[in-house]
């Protein structure tokens, strides 16, 4: 059951930033298009950024679900991209009325778990500390969310596809090269 309540607060608040302004959305509108009280919306998140940010992990876990290899990376990318073009109402109006940098703080942990799923991946028998695999990740990580904010930046015109595929270019074969890098048990 509480899955389904938190399901129905979600569509809630998206169907509400349909109608205005995120900052005009209040606890009382989201708990009213529900039907259910004020108490049980507290009982699952602590305010409305909460709810936008489990709204953007649940959505994000569909769209990386069994996308975090090598192989695969590009495409949990992509159902990244296409998965805040579908909540395009959502994404948009959060990001006009709330900051850029707190869009940026739900990307970077979904850009972040595809990202370390295909570090930890690459660096599978070499030896390398996990500071290093961090740090690569964290490279990853803000140059994919930027250019994700860039793209929602620019009211998302761009094909997600053709995004993807110049990102693909010029990561190729670099997450390895870092890796090596990074390794410790090489000889310099």
């Amino acid at each position: 059951m509480s899955q389904t309540t938190k399901r129905a607060l979600a569509a809630a608040l998206k169907k509400l930033l349909l109608e205005k302004p995120f900052h005009k959305i209040t606890i009382g509108d989201i708990t009213e298009d529900c039907g259910i009280s004020r108490m049980t919306f507290y009982y699952h998140f602590k305010d409305i950024y909460d709810l936008v940010e489990w709204v953007c992990a649940e959505d994000a876990a569909h769209a990386l679900e069994g996308k975090k290899t090598y192989e695969t990376w590009q495409e949990g990318f992509l159902n990244i991209f296409q998965a805040v073009q579908e909540n395009k109402p959502f994404v948009m109006n959060v990001y006009r009325s709330v900051s850029r940098e707190r869009i940026e703080q739900y990307l970077a942990p979904l850009i972040r778990s595809l990202i370390l799923g295909v570090v930890e991946e690459k660096s599978e028998g070499m030896s390398i500390r996990g500071a290093d695999k961090q740090f690569i990740a964290s490279f990853y990580e803000h140059a994919f969310t930027g250019v994700m904010l860039e793209w929602i930046d620019n009211s998302m015109k761009e094909d997600p596809a053709a995004i993807v595929e110049r990102t693909s270019r010029v990561v190729h074969g670099n997450v390895v090269r870092a890796l090596n890098v990074f390794r410790t048990d090489r000889v310099r």
